[in-house]
């Protein structure tokens, strides 16, 4: 009697990855490739981070973290559609990742997929002032 076989294998996905900023003096390098087991943006963030002390950088873990006050007061009506990632998925105030050109909450957060190719950029400028 002979039973099929289901394949574990895990899709390896190649990204180029984009830091600038804090980031790129912590990872050293501008851009590369980059290659995970995966296909989703948290698991390349996972991956990464194995690899690059960067997510106390990049991820912020509670909600005071993730939002400042403002240098002004917001319209009583905010035009468009405003969503934010959930508590553990969203990026420290100023930083930012985003997936071909796009911030990862305008996508589907940490679980947008990701394909061979795709550019993942990690932003954590510098901030001077005063």
């Amino acid at each position: 009697m002979t039973t099929a076989t289901q394949s574990t294998e895990t899709a390896r996905t190649t990204v180029t990855v984009k830091c600038t900023g804090h980031v790129r003096t912590e990872v050293g390098e501008p851009e590369f490739s980059y290659a995970f087991e995966g296909d989703t943006l948290g698991e390349f963030l996972d991956d990464f981070f194995e690899s690059y002390d960067v997510e106390e950088m990049l991820v912020a873990e509670t909600e005071e973290e993730a939002s400042t006050d403002g240098w002004a007061d917001p319209p009583e009506e905010l035009p468009g559609t405003w969503e934010k990632n959930p508590e553990g998925e969203q990026t420290r105030t100023y930083a930012r990742v985003a997936v071909n050109g796009k911030f990862n909450e305008h996508l589907d957060g940490f679980d947008t997929e990701l394909d061979d190719g795709d550019r993942v950029a990690l932003i954590y400028p510098f901030i001077f002032c005063c």
